[in-house]
């Protein structure tokens, strides 16, 4: 929740006008905050540099300021993902959206419940969650900026793609940037086509996952199999493998997903994908490890499959046909 209120006060933002550091005072004037809050934003900025959103930074000047003046707070690697463009700053205010934190209270009463039945989300509120839109659009602006610069071996060869849900278009419009011999297109329902941006590279196609994939020589899923179970998953593959050409001929599926247990073994690497998991528990997805994936694929008909596990948390799954 502090790191909530960091982001509704865009703390962040007005450390970046300061160049980078910035005192209590001068962080509570860019945030309006009233004087009388001021002690309440030490307390809050104290949680927020234990934790690592920002740093500590003492500033020597003579003669020596006041201590409101001379305790200052920089940036660190992660808030310098709160500002500029692309920020994470959209996807994580979604994280923490009231909405979507609110079901968890209910976790105990959902897990005493029978599958299939209501997600953890429909439990708590009666209607399904519509709010991922903005927060999609800003993930894929970062992350995709991270695939196409670390990863381009990924799309080498490959002359046209299918981006599956891929929503508002956000990865599609990236990989065609930085790959402009790539046809890219996009596969989405009816009423996320209609809101489509104009006067871009990609198409865009109004369809069903489910019922078919326009074909293409590689399909690209985002963030898409661990919103549903084993048997969607592949029914969703089965159609993607209809969609694409041999091996030999390129053909190929490009799955950008978490892989529960692949990557670093630090903690917070391990911490941060297992709540992750937790989290797509509450609209009944799945986070799935290594064997996980593999059972989904080759029930699918693929014939094999690599994992490379090189986007933090979140790694890139090739299946081939």
């Amino acid at each position: 929740m502090a790191l909530k209120a960091a982001l509704d006060l865009r703390i962040a933002d007005a450390i970046h006008r300061h160049g980078g550091a910035a005192t209590l005072a001068q962080i509570a004037t860019c945030v309006a905050l009233q004087p009388s809050k001021l002690p309440c934003l030490r307390r809050l900025m104290r949680v927020l540099t234990v934790t690592g959103v920002f740093r500590s930074v003492v500033r020597q000047q003579q003669p020596a300021p006041a201590d409101d003046e001379q305790e200052a707070y920089g940036l660190t690697p992660a808030s310098r993902l709160l500002v500029g463009s692309p920020s994470v700053s959209p996807f994580l205010a979604l994280m923490l959206e009231a909405t979507f934190v609110s079901p968890f209270l209910g976790l105990g009463s959902w897990l005493q419940r029978e599958l299939p039945g209501q997600s953890l989300f429909e439990m708590a509120h009666g209607v399904k969650p519509s709010l991922f839109n903005e927060g999609m659009v800003a993930d894929s602006g970062f992350i995709m900026d991270v695939v196409v610069k670390e990863c381009g071996d990924v799309f080498k060869g490959v002359s046209s793609l299918v981006d599956v849900a891929g929503g508002l278009g956000g990865a599609a419009q990236a990989i065609s940037k930085a790959f402009p011999s790539v046809k890219c297109s996009v596969l989405d329902l009816p009423h996320i086509v209609a809101n489509a941006p104009a006067g871009t590279d990609v198409k865009y196609i109004a369809g069903d996952m489910f019922q078919s994939i326009p074909p293409g020589n590689a399909i690209f899923l985002k963030w898409v199999l661990h919103d549903w179970g084993d048997a969607e998953c592949v029914k969703i593959l089965k159609n993607c493998r209809k969609a694409i050409p041999s091996r030999e001929e390129g053909g190929k599926v490009i799955i950008l997903d978490m892989v529960v247990g692949a990557g670093s073994s630090d903690l917070k690497h391990k911490e941060t994908q297992v709540l992750f998991d937790l989290f797509i528990m509450f609209v009944n997805g799945i986070e799935r490890n290594e064997q996980g994936w593999k059972k989904i694929i080759f029930d699918a008909g693929f014939s094999d499959y690599k994992i490379i596990p090189v986007l933090g948390v979140r790694s890139i799954v090739e299946a081939y046909p």
